[in-house]
């Protein structure tokens, strides 16, 4: 456990954050004038949800998905040069 005086913990708190964060210090004590009266701590990690198969058995894709993907890519294609033809015609 490491006792620091206020001005350091401002003057250091990124540092000190640091220190907890990574495990190098458990806690740290914050005192004004000698008296503790703060601590200094990292959080719990909660676990993060896993959302990989949340949808699993909610619905079925079909193997035709990809049957019109060129067509698709040709949309795309075809918007992007209708833009750049209209960036071209305002002198941009």
């Amino acid at each position: 456990m490491k006792i620091v005086q206020i001005f350091e913990a401002k003057t250091h708190l990124s540092k000190l954050v640091e220190a907890v964060e990574t495990g190098a210090e458990r806690e740290i004590i914050i005192a004004r004038h000698g008296r503790p009266v703060a601590k200094l701590v990292a959080l719990a990690q909660e676990p993060t949800n896993c959302r990989v198969g949340v949808a699993k058995g909610i619905f079925s894709v079909p193997p035709s998905i990809d049957d019109d993907n060129e067509a698709i890519a040709g949309l795309f294609q075809k918007a992007l040069d209708q833009q750049t033809f209209i960036f071209l015609d305002q002198g941009l």
